[in-house]
Parts: structure tokens; C-alpha cells; sequence
């Protein structure tokens, strides 16, 4: 165990303080690289920093902790819809061309997302350039005009957005489960909202929502790559020492109850019928989610997983089926998904069923849990072999958890899962059977979908 297994941040206090605490490895006699530090600005913004001397670029990513959670009915996918709002243009660089011109013609990229906790906005660029990544973001996220002529503008094109997404059935049932599952309360609404509320959105709405969460409090920046921190620290302070201190955002637990309608089909008139499957997961912090990690991992990521054996090498009723976890501050599901015909539907939800009642009721052989240990440590050290991925990886967690967990420390605890731990997770998540189900394409009738479900 490392002297420390996590690294925190210090409260300002008029200058900025700096967190530096050293890992050692947990490999006896290996070198301690990627070691973050972590400053606090004066106006309370958190600036993490992972120097990494032999890369070739610099990540910088500015986490703002808001997404479609903290919405209202009225304004669903008000968060997604400033994300893109932010590109169009600042007092500095008034048009969309400028501010992409100014990043691409350094050699780098730029690009957003939004969740339903969070939105992020980063660049990329060799790491010579890091001042204009830096300069750039601060100027969007600070000075951006919000023309009512672009947000008319870009109304469409996130219509537009919404309409591609509801017309490709692999990606409309993935939000289909999420209602599903969750039901009618914001952790189960779009997070791109529906066409009517974009529809319906004013400018008064996005300068009262950033004003509201875009705040130094409610906030981190992440740069990592090829870079001088101390000279990094300079040129954040010159950037966002302007940025309103504000407060970190809360918002209201969410109900983990199934919801009654807990079967949504949408019929279509396509070859494939698209299929997602939910069970009640656990939150972002729950001692359990490394457990919950290798136990997904055996039962549905690669193609020595369980699914993907049995669904589709033995029996052949798919071509792709997987699974997945999803963990939310306070609530989370555990996911299955695949695409089959519509003859193999209903088998293939039997056999997915049964081979989540099988985590359950058996406990894991020692091979099988040691190749997932292994495959399970060795895709995430593999996920941190960038700046991008490891100043992503360390932002969020900085933002969501208050602190930042080694690599080290995260493989030690996936390696430490026994096959009990497992089995008893598998209990906790799949043993009441309380599945959620989407569909998408050609279906057989909810009520014999739900009997499969049931044990039926």
C-alpha cells in the first residue's frame, strides 16, 4: 500500500496553494512518473497538472460540473445545447472560424461533451502551443457572446443532432434504457433534451444557467502533457483569475425504485431489432465499484467475455452483444446490449438472463477470475498512454470525488476481487431481477418480454 492513496487539493487561501504529494510506486524499485500536483486559485478554481517530459503534446480540459441532471423539465439539454454555444464566437474572436482556426492552425483539435453530470471542453496541441490552448478555453468559457443570431443558428443544428440520434436504433434504444430504467426525473431524461425544449429555450435561459454553475467553485482545469507547470500556473492565473468564485453545485438524490413502465418498445419496420437491458447499478463511490468493474468485465467486455461466448460464438444469435456499468454520484445500472433478429429475440434475452442469474449463482473459477484481473488491469493501464486520457481521467475525478486515485492504487484494487466478492455483487445487482428493457426494431409483446425477465 502507497503512503497515500489519494491526492487532495488545499482550500485557498489569497495566493495559490500547491498540493504535491508523493506515490511511491507499488512496484518495489520503480520510478514514480505522472505525479500530479494540484493548485487552488485565489477565486478557488482547481488546477490539476501531470507533466509529462517525453510526450509531444498538451491536454487542457476545463471540467465544469453541470449536465442534464441539473435541468428542469422546461429546460432539458439547456446544458448540452450552451456546450455548443461556446464555439460560436467571444468578444476576442467574435466568429465559430476564429476560435477553430485559432487551435487547427496550431496543429491541435478542440472538441466538448456533456453528460448528465458533467460538460468538458478541451484541446489538444503540441505541447509548444500550450498557451493557446489555454488562452483559448479561457476566452470561451468567459467571454463568449451568445449572439441570438447563432443561438437561432444552432437550434437546428442541435435538432438536428437529436433527429440523427432517434434515427440510428443503436444509439436511440442506449437512450430508450436510460428512461427505462430511471424513469420520468432528470437522471433518466435526454441529455440533448427533445425538440421542443430546444425549441423553446431563450438566451436568457443560458446566461441564467452559467451564471448559476460556470463559476471557479464549480469547476476544474486539467493540463497535462510536455509542459513547465510552474509556467502553467502563470498563464491559468492570467486566464481564469477572473472567473467568479461562486459555489460547487448539488443537486437532489435520485429514486434507485423501477419505474413502472419499465418496458419501452419502439416498434420499426427493420432487419435488426435492437435490444437493451438494465439492472439497478451503484454510485460513483460505493465501495463495490471495483468488484462491479471486474464482474462486467467478465460478463460482457471483449471476446472472451461470458456474453460474447455464449450469445454469439455458441449459439450465434448476434453479432454484437456487450456490456457495460455506469455510475452516477449518488445511483448507477449495469447494461446489456445487443442486436438480433427478431426470431432470436426473445431467445437471446433468455440466454442474457440466464447468464447474469449464472454470476449469481456460482462462484467464478480461479482462471477465469485471474484472465479478467489481468485483462481488466491491463485495458486501463493501457486507457492512460496520452496526456488527453490521463488529464481526462485526473480532471474528473478531481471534480466528482474531491480527489484523485493513483493507477497504481486502482490495479491493486481490481486485483484484489476475490470470486466471493463477486458473487455477492452479482447478488446485489442482478438477485431481485428488477430488469429494465428498451427496444428498438421488430418485437415481441411487453408482457411475454417482461415473463423472460421475471424467470419466466
Amino acid at each position: 500500500m502507497s503512503d497515500a492513496d489519494f491526492l487532495g487539493c488545499g482550500v485557498a487561501s489569497g495566493k495559490p496553494r500547491l498540493v504535491h504529494l508523493t506515490i511511491p510506486s507499488m512496484e518495489k524499485g520503480a520510478a514514480v512518473v505522472d505525479v500530479p500536483e494540484i493548485v487552488t486559485l485565489p477565486n478557488g478554481l482547481r488546477l490539476v497538472m501531470t507533466a509529462i517530459p517525453t510526450a509531444q503534446s498538451a491536454a487542457v480540459s476545463f471540467f465544469v460540473r453541470v449536465g442534464s441532471r441539473d435541468e428542469d423539465p422546461r429546460t432539458n439539454g439547456l446544458s448540452h445545447y450552451i456546450e455548443h454555444m461556446l464555439f460560436k464566437g467571444t468578444t476576442k474572436m467574435p466568429t465559430a472560424p476564429e476560435i477553430s482556426e485559432a487551435i487547427e492552425g496550431a496543429g491541435g483539435g478542440l472538441n466538448a461533451f456533456t453528460t448528465k453530470e458533467i460538460t468538458c471542453y478541451w484541446n489538444n496541441l503540441p505541447f509548444e502551443r500550450v498557451e493557446t490552448g489555454i488562452s483559448v478555453l479561457g476566452d470561451m468559457l468567459q467571454h463568449s457572446l451568445l449572439a441570438p443570431e447563432e443561438i437561432e443558428r444552432e437550434r437546428t443544428v442541435v435538432q438536428q443532432e437529436i433527429r440523427r440520434s432517434h434515427d440510428s436504433p443503436g444509439a436511440y434504444v442506449s437512450e430508450l434504457i436510460s428512461t427505462a430504467a430511471f424513469g420520468d426525473q432528470p437522471v433518466g431524461w435526454p441529455i440533448a433534451g427533445s425538440i421542443e425544449t430546444v425549441g423553446a429555450m431563450q438566451r436568457a435561459d443560458f446566461i441564467s444557467h452559467m451564471g448559476g454553475f460556470y463559476s471557479a467553485a464549480n469547476a476544474v482545469l486539467s493540463v497535462a502533457g510536455n509542459i513547465e507547470t510552474a509556467r502553467v500556473r502563470e498563464l491559468v492565473e492570467r486566464e481564469f483569475g477572473g472567473l467568479p468564485t461562486g459555489t460547487a453545485a448539488t443537486f437532489g438524490g435520485a429514486s434507485g425504485a423501477r419505474p413502472e413502465e419499465h418496458i419501452l418498445i419502439e416498434g420499426r419496420e427493420i432487419e435488426q431489432t435492437n435490444l437493451a437491458l438494465s439492472a439497478p447499478g451503484i454510485g460513483r463511490h460505493d465501495p463495490d465499484r471495483y468488484v462491479l468493474d471486474l464482474m462486467n468485465t467478465a460478463l460482457g467486455r471483449g471476446m472472451s467475455s461470458r456474453l460474447f461466448k455464449e450469445v454469439r460464438e455458441r449459439r450465434g444469435l448476434a453479432y454484437s452483444v456487450s456490456s457495460g456499468s455506469t455510475r452516477y454520484l449518488d445511483i448507477g445500472s449495469v447494461s446489456v446490449s445487443a442486436g438480433v433478429t427478431r426470431e432470436h429475440q426473445e431467445e437471446a434475452l433468455q440466454v442474457i438472463t440466464a447468464e447474469l442469474q449464472r454470476l449469481v449463482d456460482e462462484p467464478m473459477p480461479d482462471e477465469e477470475l485471474q484472465r479478467t484481473k489481468d485483462y481488466a488491469a491491463g485495458s486501463f493501464r493501457l486507457s492512460l498512454e496520452t496526456p488527453m486520457s490521463l488529464g481526462q481521467r485526473r480532471g474528473t475525478q478531481l471534480l466528482l470525488d474531491g480527489a484523485i486515485e493513483p493507477p497504481d492504487v486502482t490495479v491493486e484494487r481490481l486485483r484484489a476481487v476475490t470470486a466471493a466478492d463477486i458473487q455477492r455483487v452479482a447478488g446485489r445487482v442482478f438477485g431481485a431481477r428488477h430488469y429494465s428493457l428498451a427496444v428498438v426494431g421488430p418485437s415481441a409483446p411487453a408482457d411475454r418480454l417482461d415473463a423472460i425477465l421475471a424467470g419466466g
